[in-house]
């Protein structure tokens, strides 16, 4: 095992890197220019500053929220940003302690070439390296050497079977005995690696995310994108039951990073997730709860959500951010469906009970999305039908306002909502004739009236698949088909303005799935996790793949094929919906369109 972790670790073996640790813990020093052999810690910490800094400008800011965007000095304190140089000095001598071996120069020269090479915001890595002086000691030191510390900790980890605990394996204090300094003569031969020159992803192509370090497989969980990172989280899988951990992938660096464990919010599925700007807020789910947490990225920290006058305990339900507020409405717990839901204020961490006068009947697996001024929600099930209503909700009166039921289209649960800025777009599902759909329709929210999407060259009906919006198309993936179920790896592009769809790439594609998350970063949608079908049986992922949809351009279209589940036998799913109706759904438990085997019990 020790062989296969020095192989994981260590492309090569070269000389060791020095690093000068003082005995006291400075405050941060502007960046001076570095010797070839060492860094003091406040020359470390003043360069993660600047990383930081370079992180935090592409963070989103809600632009519905009218205050402006906080400085990093708002998000993190300058003892935060010592304890992150702590962290990875501290991991870096745990790998040295385990392996008997630290981290070569050899290993930081290829995980820069390799940060080079895999990029998929290379504009995003290049300001990186600025921000680093371009220096490429300084760049080997505290961008590589972070990475590379927690990708061998948390390896090394896993080979002793002890879960990984972010912060936790970093010594108690530092002192100069900890990690004296060394000094080498390989230092002088780190280089810069390339850059591929930012002229935007090529479109209509995916590239695949990296596996190394990825979280747990898993479905049912959560994911967010923070404009500079995708946060996963939650959801469960049938060796591990019900999770809480996740991880922060980030496609500059194409690399993970696992979410803290300290204070983190209990495990759990079905829950929901929102980015604020500055935080993701995650809440309630199965074990039925009404609890939650606030998690920031920047701190690597957890803080609870307050359960004063929070809603009921429930799951599947949904939740939109506001700008200042996150909005939870409907789901179920055991024995009843609701129509409730609260208003969340994390700068208060304060919940207000939102209005059922006029509220839409009670339901769950519905979709919900936010206008800029409204909150609407539509479809989902009451348990014995399949719902094509909803309704509009008005946070500023606290009131509701029913859609409109002409042209809407059929019921259904598990499909997909977006909103275009004008129009929130619903597709696929499972409708009211207990079969998957590839219908779809468009709600205006200031004429309160439906229009179909075009069926013509539209994706195989599905259920259970994902949709982003670009600024310009509705983009869907994935999913399952048909009785037994069948996971698909195909998708399409809907162009409001035309009516009219295109097929996406099926070269290099990711694996078949559904359950599974995906999120728009700008220029790509990141797709990952879920799981597959093969026979009856489930198949968990933590892999994924990126998709470039480039505004204004018009992928190349694709031939029509017959989605499979995997490269081995298995049934082919037809495209068109099954002859046999679903029976009638019946009251159940856990709301699944189909039934899945009971994970295994949680040790």
């Amino acid at each position: 095992m020790r062989a296969l972790i020095l192989h994981f670790c260590c492309p090569a073996i070269a000389c060791l890197l020095g690093i000068e640790i003082p005995t006291a813990l400075c405050s941060a020093e502007a960046p001076r220019e570095p010797s070839n052999t060492t860094l003091t810690f406040g020359q470390r910490v003043a360069y993660q500053r600047a990383i930081e800094e370079v992180r935090s400008r592409h963070r989103t800011w809600p632009k519905e929220n009218p205050a402006p965007k906080p400085p990093l000095e708002g998000i993190i304190s300058q003892r935060q940003i010592e304890r992150k140089v702590e962290d990875y000095l501290g991991k870096s001598q745990l790998v040295a302690h385990q392996r008997g071996l630290p981290i070569t120069a050899s290993e930081l020269q290829a995980e820069m070439d390799r940060m080079g090479s895999h990029t998929k915001r290379p504009d995003v890595l290049r300001e990186l390296f600025a921000a680093l002086g371009n220096d490429p000691f300084v760049i080997a030191e505290c961008l590589a050497r972070p990475a590379l510390a927690e990708r061998c900790s948390a390896s090394l980890a896993l080979a002793a079977g002890v879960p990984l605990a972010p912060r936790s394996l970093s010594p108690a204090g530092f002192t100069e005995n900890h990690l004296p300094a060394q000094t080498t003569t390989a230092n002088a031969a780190y280089k810069l690696p390339e850059i591929p020159v930012s002229v935007g992803c090529t479109d209509d192509t995916w590239t695949a995310t990296t596996t190394v370090n990825a979280p747990n497989v898993r479905e049912f969980y959560t994911a967010v994108w923070t404009g500079s990172e995708m946060i996963v989280w939650g959801g469960l899988n049938f060796t591990s039951g019900r999770l809480n951990t996740g991880g922060r992938y980030d496609p500059s660096t194409d690399s993970w990073v696992s979410t803290s464990l300290d204070n983190a919010p209990s495990p759990r599925d079905y829950h929901s997730a929102v980015w604020t700007g500055t935080e993701m807020v995650v809440w309630g789910g199965e074990p039925i709860l009404n609890t939650g947490g606030r998690y920031n990225p920047v701190t690597d920290s957890w803080a609870p959500t307050s359960t004063a006058n929070a809603p009921a305990a429930r799951a599947q339900h949904t939740a939109v951010w506001t700008g200042n507020e996150m909005i939870v409405w409907g789901g179920y717990n055991c024995c009843t469906r609701f129509n409730t839901g609260g208003r969340y204020d994390p700068n208060t961490d304060s919940w207000t009970a939102i209005s059922t006068i006029n509220a839409p009947e009670a339901r769950w697996y519905h979709r919900a999305i936010w206008t800029g001024s409204e909150m609407v929600l539509w479809g989902g099930t009451n348990q014995m039908m399949y719902l094509n209503t909803g309704g509009r909700y008005n946070p500023i009166t606290d009131s509701w306002t029913p859609t409109g039921l002409a042209n809407a289209p059929l019921g259904r649960i598990a499909h997909t909502a977006v909103w275009s800025g004008g129009e929130m777009g619903v597709w696929g599902g499972a409708d009211s004739t207990f079969n998957d759909t590839n219908t779809g329709g468009r709600y205006n929210p200031i004429g309160d009236s439906w229009a179909p999407t075009s069926m013509i060259n539209a994706p195989s009906a599905r259920d259970s698949h994902t949709a982003v919006w670009t600024g310009t198309e509705m983009v869907i993936w994935g999913g399952e088909f048909g009785e037994p179920p069948v996971s698909l790896d195909t998708g399409a592009r809907y162009s409001p303005g035309t009516d009219s769809w295109i097929a996406t790439s099926i070269a290099n594609v990711p694996h078949a799935r559904d359950q599974h998350t995906a999120v728009w970063t700008g220029s790509e949608m990141i797709v990952w996790g879920g799981a597959y079908w093969v026979g009856g049986n489930r198949v968990f992922l933590n892999t994924g793949g990126r998709y470039c949809a480039q505004p204004g351009a018009t992928p190349t279209p694709t031939p029509a094929v017959t989605p499979t589940a995997t490269a081995t036998a298995t049934p082919t799913a037809t495209l068109t919906p099954t002859s046999t109706p679903r029976p009638t759904p019946i009251p159940r438990s856990t709301p699944l369109p189909r039934s899945r085997p009971t994970p295994a019990p949680r040790p």
